[in-house]
C-alpha cells in the first residue's frame, strides 16, 4: 500500500514542473545521446551507449517516483491549519532548553524538507515529537546526536 505524501500547493507545483521537464526536455536529451551512441558502432563494447541508457533508467525512474507522489499527495490547505497544537503545514518556534537557542521551523511533508530553509519533515525526529503538541510544552527528542529538551514557544500559520 502506498503511503500518502504531504504537500503544500507550491510544493505541488514544484513536482510538477520537474516531471514536465524530465518528461519532455530530460527523455529528449537522453534519447539524443542515446542515438549518437548507436551510431558510434558496436552497442556491446559502448561506454557512452551504456552510459545514456544508465541515465535513461535513473529519469525512468523518477518520472516514476514524482508521479506517484503526485497521485498520492494530500495537500496542506495552509488557510485552514489548526495553529492550537503542532501540525503538518505550520509553522513552530521551538527554544533548545539546554542551549538556550530559539529556532523557528515550517512542519512538512518529506518531499519538501530543506532544513537548510527552516522546513523539517513531520517525519524526522523533531518533527514528529512536536506533531499534536501545544505551545508552551517541553518534548524531549531522541536526535543522531542525542537526547534534547525543546520548547514549544509559537504556532502560527
Amino acid at each position: 500500500m502506498t503511503k500518502s505524501v504531504f504537500l503544500t500547493p507550491q510544493g505541488y507545483k514544484e513536482l510538477e514542473a520537474k516531471l514536465d521537464e524530465l518528461k519532455v526536455i530530460k527523455r529528449r536529451e537522453v534519447a539524443e545521446k542515446i542515438k549518437i551512441a548507436r551510431e558510434f558502432g558496436d552497442i556491446s563494447e559502448n561506454a557512452e551507449y551504456d552510459a545514456a541508457k544508465e541515465e535513461q533508467a535513473m529519469i525512468e525512474g523518477e518520472i516514476l517516483e514524482i508521479e506517484n507522489k503526485l497521485r498520492t499527495a494530500t495537500l496542506i490547505d495552509e488557510n485552514r491549519i489548526d495553529t492550537s497544537v503542532v501540525s503538518v503545514g505550520c509553522t513552530v518556534k521551538i527554544s533548545d532548553v539546554d542551549l538556550k537557542e530559539n529556532y523557528e521551523y515550517k512542519i512538512v511533508g518529506t518531499t519538501e524538507a530543506d532544513v537548510s530553509n527552516n522546513r523539517i519533515s513531520n517525519e524526522s525526529p523533531v518533527g514528529k515529537a512536536l506533531l499534536g503538541k501545544k505551545k508552551g510544552v517541553t518534548v524531549d527528542v531522541n536526535t543522531p546526536g542525542g537526547l534534547i529538551k525543546l520548547k514549544i514557544m509559537d504556532i502560527k500559520n
